[in-house]
């Protein structure tokens, strides 16, 4: 997960817009709690995209014949494209409004995955392949960086709730993708169709939310300057890397433990159920690892804890006896849910006020997310070079320990300007 769903995690994207940016115009409690459900169902989108590649990643190489380099590039473009557009997400939404900027940002993510499995022809699968799957990563990343900041806005007395439901429908969205794409992929013989299933419930929010961001008025804004350069904080940077860091690891298990698991001779179906039940125990790791980080007068155990059962976990999956695979998937899925929670616990409790809370998170999702995006890039080259995912397991025991070391600092009881 990459947003924050309790109170103090949830960042306006918009904060620094002069004058603020008016809430959601809905006509009764019905339509409010209409719009509720409408952001809900657009996180439960957001991450079918990477866990249902990975679930068929074997049959999509095989049939379509691809190279050692597209399947590295198809795995780490979208979480490349996450940092690339998440800078572009407030000036959109200054410009046309953040309602309208999702809904454009969902026509393109469901046009996206119905691309994705087309055949060029003579070109083959992989050039829809590539574009598809580029459409959704910049689609993914403007509704990463304004979906907080509408629910913030507009459930203020609500935000435990809806920030609990946003939260866990993202997670589950990344679930749904691993533990789904292969019994259609077994039921339609073809996975064209189980990559093209996924735009069927983008498609059905996109028409959902359609008549709410279409009503909306958008008036001019500008931009003030308030909070610290958090570009020059050297806390800062500490929490950065600790999210890059947690990125490489999180995005990767996202492409690459059900080619793992696989790989380890575990059976198509299997291995999605195990990647969607370690991402549930995720969800249980990020509602309470960050209740019980902020218990603490500074952060530097539980960063430390987390960050090197993430790791192991990650390790393990590779190394450890298959008999003991959910045990090894379930100690990953816990690390990494309350890892990638209390790295974006950092942005509240290293801040003091929302302007540069807002800043850092925009550094850390463009810094955090471009560079963690290395993490399944290096992980599609060791397995191209050296024929096995050994060295992935060296390469997140190093990671990991990185982590810890960055966590450790990100987590001292100091807050950035001082």
């Amino acid at each position: 997960m990459e947003a924050g769903g309790r109170r103090g995690t949830l960042v306006d994207a918009e904060i620094d817009d002069v004058p603020a940016a008016e809430p959601t115009r809905v006509a009764s409690r019905r339509a409010l709690a209409y719009l509720g459900v409408c952001l809900v169902l657009i996180g439960l989108n957001l991450r079918t995209v990477f866990s249902s590649f990975s679930a068929v990643l074997p049959e999509v190489t095989a049939d379509a014949g691809l190279p050692g380099w597209a399947v590295v590039v198809l795995t780490t473009v979208p979480v490349t494209l996450l940092g690339v557009f998440a800078p572009l997400a407030p000036v959109l939404a200054r410009r046309f409004g953040a309602e309208r900027v999702l809904l454009g940002a969902m026509a393109v993510l469901t046009a996206g995955l119905l691309l994705r499995p087309l055949d060029a022809g003579d070109a083959g699968h992989l050039p829809a392949l590539l574009a598809g799957t580029a459409a959704c990563g910049a689609a993914i990343a403007l509704c990463n960086v304004l979906l907080p900041g509408l629910v913030k806005r507009d459930f203020p007395h609500r935000l435990g709730l809806m920030g609990g439901l946003y939260t866990t429908a993202i997670c589950a969205s990344a679930a749904l993708g691993a533990g789904f794409t292969y019994p259609v992929f077994s039921a339609t013989g073809e996975w064209t169709a189980a990559l093209r299933f996924w735009a069927l419930p983008a498609g059905v929010v996109l028409l959902l939310f359609l008549p709410v961001a279409i009503r909306q008025r958008h008036g001019r804004h500008r931009t003030s300057h308030g909070g610290v350069n958090v570009w020059r904080s050297g806390i800062a940077w500490q929490v950065t890397i600790f999210m890059v860091l947690q990125a490489m690891m999180s995005f990767s298990v996202f492409a690459w433990l059900a080619p793992i698991l696989r790989e380890r001779g575990v059976d198509g179906g299997t291995a999605g159920v195990i990647v969607s039940v370690s991402i549930v125990l995720q969800m249980l790791g990020s509602l309470f690892a960050p209740a019980l980080a902020t218990r603490f007068r500074d952060q530097r155990g539980i960063n430390t804890v987390v960050a090197l059962m993430t790791g192991a976990g990650f390790a393990l999956s590779i190394f450890g006896p298959l008999e003991l695979i959910w045990l090894w998937t379930g100690l990953l899925g816990l690390g990494q849910g309350s890892l990638t929670a209390v790295a974006l616990t950092m942005i509240m409790v290293r801040t003091r006020d929302g302007h540069t809370a807002a800043h850092l998170s925009g550094m850390m999702q463009g810094v955090g997310y471009g560079v963690g995006s290395t993490g399944t890039l290096m992980v599609g080259q060791l397995h191209q070079a050296t024929g096995s995912f050994a060295a992935a397991g060296v390469l997140f025991l190093i990671v990991g320990s990185l982590a810890a070391v960055f966590g450790y600092r990100a987590g001292r009881n100091r807050f950035i300007g001082g």
